[in-house]
This record gives structure tokens, C-alpha cells and sequence, in this order.
């Protein structure tokens, strides 16, 4: 990947716990994981790799701490946006649309969730799952769980299963439109056909009326979009 312009420059303001966080998000997004060297990050921070293992005890805890950052914003964004659902439907449409809105509102942060997120390391087992993350997980469970009470869900579908689905199927959507803009990979597709696929996927899963009701509410949603 091509280092944003502001990759360029030394960080000097703030603590140095926020600029190591802020360096370390801009160089992992630019240059990957494993191509970045602890030195490099307290150099762009301006601070000392000793300072790195006292806030983040290493490399891998630093990118944890990155991936809890954002998704510490995208939960809080989800839940604003979820705030006035009166149903599990209706909630579910404000979670999906503003979820695909928000990792791509921040370039480097999208690049880190769906190219460095959940990557197996070195170790063969050291997968990084941030605890915001688990918590994103938590509340979709809870959402299923409160679709399937409703009726909303078709019958026998395992809850799990379902949130594995309709995640997956999220990030390879936007996963796959970001290749296309770092190299010639064929998804030229936008975030509304992104929302209309989710929507398609998201439909087959649940009860025939709850799937019209979710036609129309994603339809009305992009409309005022």
C-alpha cells in the first residue's frame, strides 16, 4: 500500500500513549503488521521504544490497543444510530447500514479491520481479537436472539451460524471493494450495492414478512441517504 501523506510526518502533539496509537494505525494500515518495526513507530511518535513496551507491553498488545480504539468509535456510532429502533428489525437495518458507513469513513482504520484484523501471527494461534470486537460480537448475538424471539428469523438456523454468515459476507464485501482500489481486482461496486447484497444475504435468513419489512426499511434508509 502507498503511505498517506500525513504518514509522512513526525507526530509531536498530545501524550505519548496517543501518539504511539496514532502512529502505530498509520503505518500497520500503510505498510502492514509484520513490515513495521517497533523502532519506526516510536520514531514517528516521537517518542522511545521503551515508552511503546511501558504503555503497550509490545508490538502485538500496541495493535490490539489500535483495533480496540476503533472499535470502541464504530460501537458507539452503531449504538446512536440503534438508539431509536422500536424493534429487533429495525435495529438490525440501523446496525448493517451504519456498520458499512463507518469503517469506510476512516481510510486507515478499514484497511487495519478487514487486511490485519483477525490474522493468524507468528505463533501458528496468536490471533488478535480485540476486546471491542468481542463486544461488537456480544451485541449481535443478543440482536439474533431477540430477532429469533420475535418470529423474525426462519426456523433451525443456529444463532452463531448466522452472525458468522452475515459478518463474513460484510467483510469480504467491503474487503474485496478495498482490493479494488489497491490493485486490479475486479469489484467496482459501491457501498450502496454493498448494503443491497447484505440486505439479500440478510433476507434469505429470515421469515418471509420480516424479509419485506427489511426490503422496505433498507430501501426507505438509503432513500434519505
Amino acid at each position: 500500500m502507498t503511505p498517506p501523506a500525513s504518514a509522512e510526518r513526525s507526530l509531536s502533539d498530545g501524550p505519548a500513549h496517543e501518539r504511539l496509537l496514532q502512529a502505530a494505525k498509520e503505518l500497520f494500515a500503510a505498510e502492514g503488521y509484520e513490515n513495521v518495526s517497533t523502532s519506526a513507530i516510536a520514531r514517528r511518535a516521537a517518542t522511545t521504544e521503551s515508552q511503546l513496551i511501558k504503555h503497550f507491553g509490545s508490538k502485538a498488545g500496541l495493535l490490539q490497543a489500535v483495533f480496540d480504539k476503533g472499535w470502541e468509535a464504530l460501537d458507539w456510532q452503531v449504538k446512536l444510530a440503534c438508539r431509536g429502533a422500536t424493534s429487533p428489525l429495525e435495529k438490525f437495518v440501523a446496525l448493517g447500514s451504519t456498520l458499512i458507513n463507518a469503517i469506510g469513513e476512516d481510510p486507515r482504520l478499514r484497511a487495519l479491520l478487514l487486511l490485519q484484523g483477525r490474522r493468524i501471527r507468528k505463533r501458528g494461534r496468536d490471533v488478535v481479537l480485540s476486546h471491542g470486537f468481542r463486544q461488537f460480537v456480544h451485541m449481535l448475538d443478543d440482536l439474533f436472539l431477540d430477532m429469533k424471539r420475535a418470529g423474525q428469523l426462519r426456523d433451525g438456523l443456529h444463532l452463531e451460524a448466522v452472525r458468522s454468515a452475515l459478518l463474513g459476507a460484510m467483510e469480504a464485501l467491503l474487503r474485496d471493494q478495498l482490493m479494488a482500489e489497491l490493485i486490479d481486482y475486479p469489484a467496482s461496486y459501491g457501498r450502496k450495492d454493498v448494503l443491497t447484497m447484505f440486505t439479500t444475504l440478510a433476507g434469505a435468513l429470515l421469515e418471509p414478512e420480516a424479509a419485506r419489512s427489511l426490503a422496505e426499511a433498507v430501501a426507505g434508509r438509503t432513500a434519505r441517504e
